[in-house]
């Protein structure tokens, strides 16, 4: 019986002739994904904008994808839908604010005052901020969101209040700013509204200043006001830190 003749062994591939043999498969010769052409940071940052020339109620996906000359379905890829939109373009501003660090317990009313100020002109600038809290508080909290809350906690707990008052401490603090703040956006979106300027809007209400200096220069008179009432809430808290 002759020999069974073995098979013809298979040329090498000439250069460039994709080889029969399976490939393995790994990270290493797995083709790379074409670059997106979105970044979930660019889509909160044009989000920001949107929300700071036409206000909460003009924002959608499809909008935002438009002004971002993409689709929303691009969009949908980095952020699930328009609440998980607003929490992160609310953490996103957040991250503008200054708080200073908790070295000097001595020195915890001038720290609440700096960080007061700042968190103040941040919902100024970003009046719709003022309504996304009215409507859904912090509920979900993002990583800039943590850590100013962290950074005041630590400003009174340093001073020496309670370790079970340090919170309530802040969340008065910060109350009252948050309050004062979305009276003054309202009030400063009104006037945006009305086309005039803050004092030609303070004249049109209150018959020319009728006297009053304080309408001479509204913007320094919203400084005092604000001043006052944190002021009086940072009095309120010396006393109870005196006494504990």
């Amino acid at each position: 019986m002759p020999a069974a003749q073995k098979p013809d062994p298979k040329p090498d591939p000439k250069p460039g002739q994709k080889s029969d043999a399976p490939e393995i498969a790994s990270v290493w010769t797995r083709p790379r994904r074409q670059r997106e052409q979105l970044s979930r940071e660019q889509i909160v940052a044009e989000a920001v904008r949107l929300l700071d020339a036409d206000g909460l109620e003009a924002l959608s996906m499809r909008k935002l994808g438009t002004r971002l000359d993409a689709g929303a379905t691009s969009l949908y890829r980095h952020v699930a839908n328009k609440d998980e939109l607003i929490e992160l373009v609310v953490d996103e501003v957040y991250g503008e604010l200054d708080v200073p660090a908790a070295d000097d317990g001595k020195r915890w009313r001038a720290a609440s005052v700096h960080s007061a100020y700042s968190l103040r002109a941040m919902i100024l600038r970003h009046p719709w901020v003022a309504s996304v809290l009215g409507q859904v508080g912090l509920i979900h909290l993002g990583p800039n969101v943590t850590r100013m809350s962290e950074r005041m906690t630590a400003v009174y707990a340093t001073a020496g209040f309670p370790a079970d008052e340090t919170e309530q401490a802040m969340s008065t603090v910060i109350s009252y700013i948050i309050g004062m703040a979305t009276s003054e956006a309202a009030y400063l979106s009104l006037i945006a509204r009305s086309g005039k300027t803050e004092r030609e809007f303070a004249e049109s209400l209150r018959g020319e200043g009728e006297g009053d200096p304080r309408m001479r220069d509204p913007e320094k008179a919203r400084d005092e006001t604000f001043d006052y009432g944190l002021q009086r809430v940072l009095d309120g808290l010396t006393v109870r830190l005196s006494a504990s």
